[in-house]
């Protein structure tokens, strides 16, 4: 090991000028350097006044960096002054090295700066795991103490603010996330998302022109309240996603119109037959059947009492969602959700599946080629699976009906996107169903609203739904009323809410990288930092 002051001067203590090195050794690992100051005195930390009388002298162990693989240790040598000055209250000090180390610490300063970025990129035990690799020596509690010592960053107040939320246990505990929209960085992060908070926020905060939010009552209060005279902005997406669920409950209600028509030429509710239903639909089949037949009549009676919905969930200690969908319900049967299959890889290829099935090519091996081919994640196993259902499909039986899902993504999605077996199937059922093709207009209409930003032209297609009595997109219609200033703003300026979910998206990654374990502030000073 060489043994050169000048050398190891400028490997260790480049850039700090006040330190000399007076001896290395290098021992069972680790590199051990005594340095000690090169001033002949220092200034008093409280008068500024400078001093060369030594009172005594004692040694830091501060611990830096590795080298070469091998732990490295400064054994720095401190003098402690001798101070006098009558209008100065300090008596002696000790000469500090501000760039090598802070006062007290026992991690060098570059040290220290390599540990936060460990603890802020893995926070404490992937943290500590990759700190030990690296030679650091570093628990998981001392990463999480640089981590939460770092100050909170500096914003200036945003023009455009983004507010959404965010779980910090899913269905239990929530919090909310404040970004700069034009900017797409995040500039706190609230402990609940309560209206409370976001207005005091608000009011520490003045000069926020616009906000971008869902439609969540709590945070058109809490704009309200902390920036009366701030323009605030109901985000598209949220309005499509709410648009998309009034749809599937409209096309839910009217699921009879998706069975094929009966041999007659007439459509199943018009002869009473009803695909997978008893000829009487009074009578139920099945317990589960008969508690949500019971239910439906029970939560009936009692709105016929004069009871209202809040108090009927509350006696009977229900959710006030199921409350109201035996409510909204004009028949128990409405209430049977569809049961969904679980959705797997080869759900995609199944129609290319049963058509060339229906051609007369039944090799599994052949099949599975043609997809394998054709880059499709499918194993042997799954094509085999449903070319043996095909096989004992009986002849002749019609094609399945298509769901309630299925139907809603037709009517919601472009029409562009759509495949022609999927253009064929929509023309089907909007020809059987009127009142769907009703509600096909009304979705293209919005989404031309939406993709033109004519939001001026919003209460005209609130009037239109609101005529046609449709279930479920007749309630989301009407619902707009109460934010439509809101609405009409989304629907009309650029402003969106996009780079806040891509805030959400990085505070999820966040969260599953600390295992959904840390608390509101550690949580919070991740989200600020990285």
């Amino acid at each position: 090991m060489q043994n050169n002051a000048s050398f190891w001067d400028s490997l260790v203590f480049d850039g700090i000028d006040d330190v000399d090195v007076d001896a290395v050794t290098a021992l069972f690992g680790t590199v051990e350097v005594v340095a000690r100051g090169r001033g002949s005195g220092a200034e008093c930390p409280d008068c500024g006044r400078f001093s060369d009388r030594v009172h005594d002298r004692y040694r830091r162990r501060l611990k830096d960096l590795p080298l070469a693989e091998q732990g490295f240790v400064i054994r720095l040598v401190v003098r402690r002054f001798i101070w006098g000055a009558a209008n100065c209250p300090r008596r002696t000090f000790a000469e500090r090295f501000s760039r090598l180390a802070a006062p007290y610490a026992r991690f060098t300063t570059r040290l220290n700066h390599a540990l936060e970025r460990v603890g802020l990129a893995l926070a404490s035990r992937a943290g500590a795991r990759l700190a030990a690799q690296l030679g650091f020596g570093a628990g998981r509690t001392t990463l999480l103490r640089r981590v939460m010592a770092l100050p909170d960053p500096t914003f200036s107040t945003p023009r455009v603010l983004g507010v959404d939320d965010f779980a910090i246990r899913r269905g239990q505990t929530y919090s909310t996330v404040l970004t700069s929209v034009e900017d797409h960085r995040v500039v706190d992060v609230l402990p609940t998302r309560e209206a409370g908070p976001l207005a005091a926020w608000l009011a520490r905060h003045p000069g926020v022109e616009i906000i971008c939010r869902d439609r969540a009552g709590a945070y058109a209060e809490g704009a309200r309240r902390g920036a009366p005279d701030a323009l605030q902005v109901a985000d598209r997406f949220h309005l499509w996603q709410g648009l998309g669920r009034a749809v599937e409950t409209c096309v839910a209600a009217h699921r009879d119109c998706l069975h094929n028509p009966s041999p007659s030429g007439m459509p199943p509710e018009a002869t009473g037959l009803v695909p997978g239903r008893p000829e009487d639909d009074s009578e139920p089949v099945g317990r589960r059947a008969e508690r949500k037949k019971a239910a439906h009549a029970l939560v009936h009676e009692l709105l016929a009492q004069g009871h209202s919905r809040r108090a009927i969930a509350r006696h009977l200690g229900w959710g006030l969602n199921t409350v109201l969908r035996y409510a909204n319900a004009a028949r128990w049967q409405d209430t049977v959700r569809e049961n969904r299959p679980r959705p797997n890889r080869l759900d995609p290829y199944k129609p290319y599946l049963e058509r060339r099935f229906a051609a007369g090519c039944t090799s599994v091996t052949r099949l599975h080629s043609e997809l394998v081919a054709d880059n499709a994640p499918v194993t042997y196993q799954m094509v085999r699976s449903h070319i043996a259902t095909l096989r004992k499909a009986p002849v002749g039986v019609p094609p399945r009906p298509p769901t309630v899902r299925q139907v809603t993504g037709w009517v919601t999605r472009h029409p562009s996107t759509l495949n022609e077996e999927d253009r064929a199937g929509l023309k089907a059922v909007l020809a059987r169903c009127p009142a769907l093709d009703k509600v096909a207009g009304h979705v293209r209409d919005f989404g031309e609203i939406l993709a033109d930003r004519r939001g001026s032209t919003l209460p005209t297609w609130i009037d239109a739904v609101d005529a046609s009595q449709l279930p479920g997109l007749t309630g989301f219609a009407l619902h707009l009323l109460r934010d439509l200033d809101a609405v009409t703003a989304g629907l009309t300026l650029d402003w969106s809410s996009g780079s806040i979910e891509g805030a959400v998206n990085r505070i999820k990654k966040i969260k599953r990288q600390l295992y959904g374990r840390a608390g509101f502030e550690l949580l919070r000073k991740m989200i600020l930092l990285q």
